[in-house]
Order: C-alpha cells, then structure tokens, then sequence
C-alpha cells in the first residue's frame, strides 16, 4: 500500500476545507473521559499518544483526539505497532503514517517480536497482546509520554465479559477493561468504553467519504481460530438476531461486577487489618480464623494479591483452607508448607507466612 505525496496533500485540503467535521458524539465521549486527565495534566507536560493500529477504531480515536488536542492545548503522537505477523503489515504501516501526515502529527512505528510459546491459554493472542504492549511502553519511553489511549469500545467489552464468563472468572475477572490501567510504568485510556462500536464505524465511513483514506482491515479479527475471532464469527451473529443490543448489556455487567470488585477490596483491606500483620506480610492463623469462610477466602486472595502473586485456583484455595483449619491455632501440632508458584505458604507458632522455595527447602 504505497503512499504518493498527492495522496497525502489531498487528504490535507479536506482537512484544511472543512469537508469533514468530527463526530459530536465520539468527541464528546472523548472529553468528557479525558477531563480528570486534563486536570491532572495542568501540573505536568501536556502531551499524550494514541495506540494506532490502522483499523476503524484507533484511526477514528486518532482522528478524534487530534480535534480534541487542537482544542486544549495539548501535545498528541502516535504510536503504531508491527506485529510482523502478516504480509500486508508493511502496507498499514505505511497507511498510518499516511493518516499522521494528514494531521500533521508525529507518528512512530516499532517492530515487535511476537513469541508464541509463552502463552499456554490464548497463544498467539497473548503473546501478541503482550508484545504490543511492551513495544507501546518502549515508544512512551522514547518520547517521554506517561499516557497512553486505547481505542476499546463497548462490543470489546462486551465481548471480554463474555469470554471471561465462560472460563469462569470471578466480579474482578467479569469487570473486563477499566477505563485507567497503570501497566508498564504507563497509564491507559480507554475513552470509549460506553461507545458501541456501529457508531465509530459510521465516522469512520464518513471520514473515508470525505478524504479518501480508508481503514485497514485486518483479518485475523474475524478468524474463528481465534478466541476473539471465535466469538465474533460465530456467537455475535447469533446474539445480534437474538437479543439485540446484548453489547449494552453485557458492558453494564463489567460496570456492575467493578463496583462490586472495589467494594470486596475495601472488605478484605478491613479484614487484613484485623490479622495482625507484621512487617514481613505474615498474619494471625487465630485471627484469620475468626472470619467467615467466604471472608476468609476474600483475605486470602487479597495476601496473594499485595505480593504480586498468581491468584490460585478454586481447588487449590479451597485446599489451602482446609489446612489452615486443621492446623492448631498456635500451630504446635504440625507444620504447614504449601508450594504456591516460587514461594511457598508457611505456618509457624500461629503465624502464616511466604517464604521463597529455595529458602523454606534449605
């Protein structure tokens, strides 16, 4: 997909004539996100980027984000990603570059690589996602940018609700994507998250109209070898015919399962409180036991969770539990030594405790 100078200028005189106007709409989904971030911004550098990949959603929030920025003040780049997984992927390189030139905005492209054999679940779909993200922070490094936006709308919601629900995750694993994530030392933005996505797509079309420059389409999207793709392919026909609108509903159960997650937090952080922890995170057995089971549980996850670590499984938590109760509450009749990833799950005279696995061996 080459890219001529007259393409390029033609694409600015639309701009320049005012032939196409931003949607009011998305723009206003834009701010309204975007109003914490300004005001936190006043204090710091003024500038932000856009993950931009060439499809019709990150080019309409790269678009939209340039006449937001105009109208703020504020610094705005892009970023794009090559995966190196498809032919055609030096042609969209090559098409976003296009779009940046078109709104004079600077625009700066990274090679990942993209491993596969590191990801047991979702394969390559993680690996990728893991990839861009990386190559993302990489780039945010390079032009001292701390903010980043993703263009995920309600049908990606709604389709990450769905997707977690059938590998039975919990309120935290059902409340999808937030709207602010801190990951890799970077914050993002997902402004369009209440957005569905029929409503991008008709900017998208409008804007193609009017300049000519057409979204990539990248097929991998739809490839039912694809969790993502699956569920597109093969369940959204069936419930768009069926229960319409179900995008909406599902987006307001990830909203829903949020509140109830911050709600659980604050809980277990009250319960944590009450187990007499030490300096070293280790906590009361005869305390912890005072707790319901179910709250017992929610503490558990919560220890895990300030230590970075993998929450476990169902069985394995409920494994756990039983051995703590069965433990003296002094722990005088027998030691607890539970392997948990690199650490283990210790009890001593009443206290329960992580120690690495090369030291509890030693």
């Amino acid at each position: 997909m080459a890219v001529s100078r007259k393409f390029v200028l033609e694409l600015q005189h639309v701009a320049q004539s005012g032939q196409w106007q931003a949607d009011p709409v998305l723009l206003r989904a834009l701010s309204q996100s975007l109003q914490p971030w300004l005001k936190q911004a006043l204090e710091q550098d003024r500038k932000l980027a856009v993950a931009l990949s060439g499809g019709a959603d990150s080019a309409m929030l790269a678009v939209h984000a340039h006449t937001w920025a105009q109208q703020h003040g504020v610094g705005l780049h892009y970023f794009h990603i090559h995966h190196g997984l498809q032919g055609a992927a030096d042609g969209w390189q090559q098409h976003v570059h296009a779009l940046a030139q078109h709104l004079r905005r600077p625009c700066h492209s990274l090679r990942v690589h993209v491993d596969s054999t590191r990801f047991r679940a979702d394969g390559m779909e993680s690996a990728a996602r893991q990839a861009r993200y990386a190559g993302l922070a990489t780039l945010a490094q390079q032009c001292q940018i701390s903010t980043v936006l993703l263009a995920h709308h309600q049908d990606d919601q709604a389709e990450t609700v769905l997707m977690r629900l059938l590998r039975g995750a919990g309120p935290d694993g059902l409340g999808a994507m937030q709207t602010v994530v801190q990951r890799q030392g970077l914050t993002f933005w997902r402004p369009w998250l209440s957005v569905a996505r029929h409503h991008i797509l008709q900017a998208a079309d409008d804007f193609a109209r009017c300049t000519g420059w057409l979204a990539v389409q990248d097929p991998t999207n739809i490839n039912p070898d694809y969790t993502r793709g699956a569920v597109r392919d093969r369940l959204t026909p069936i419930l768009d015919e069926r229960w319409p609108g179900w995008q909406g509903v599902l987006a307001r159960q990830a909203r829903l399962s949020q509140e109830h997650s911050r709600i659980l937090q604050e809980v277990a952080a009250q319960d944590w409180k009450g187990l007499e922890p030490d300096e070293q995170d280790g906590f009361s057995l005869a305390a912890w036991r005072l707790l319901s089971h179910e709250r017992q549980a929610l503490v558990l996850r919560y220890w895990l969770q300030r230590q970075g670590l993998a929450m476990p499984t169902e069985a394995r938590l409920r494994d756990l539990m039983r051995q703590l109760r069965g433990l003296h509450a002094l722990g005088h009749d027998r030691h607890l030594n539970v392997k948990h990833g690199d650490v283990s799950i210790m009890c001593r005279r009443g206290r329960v405790f992580l120690q690495t696995a090369q030291a509890s061996s030693s």
